[in-house]
């Protein structure tokens, strides 16, 4: 298991347990996941400062906080009596290595047309 893999445990109602896997693209997925990563990129925050900015109960803002944190994504910090929530930037690598291979076609593709224009504007 990667370091970008988490595995969450649930007991079922009969005690067996169900292993679900996930990742930091399943972990991306949800819109109010990413803005929490957006909302921490400035600093580390509270459970209760980042519920706060939204229009979601605690509840499911903690749920967010507990597959981020738990796919590598944010690490929790104790201060005190309250616990703060910090981006772990370096384990987003592997969302930005498998976006690499598209960032460099859509360059190559902007690159080709600057040429076009640039060759439409030189014959004018």
């Amino acid at each position: 298991m990667t370091s970008f893999d988490c595995i969450l445990l649930y007991l079922t109602s009969n005690d067996d347990i169900m292993i679900t896997r996930r990742d930091v693209f399943q972990a991306i997925a949800d819109p109010s996941r990413r803005a929490i990563l957006t909302l921490l990129m400035a600093q580390a925050m509270t459970a209760g400062a980042i519920a706060a900015e939204f229009n979601s109960t605690r509840s499911t803002i903690s749920k967010h906080l507990q597959i981020l944190t738990e796919c590598g994504l944010l690490s929790q910090q104790e201060r005190g009596r309250e616990v703060h929530y910090e981006l772990k930037p370096e384990n987003m690598k592997a969302i930005a290595d498998w976006l690499k291979p598209f960032q460099q076609l859509w360059e190559n593709r902007f690159s080709k047309l600057d040429g076009i224009l640039k060759q439409m504007n030189n014959e004018e």
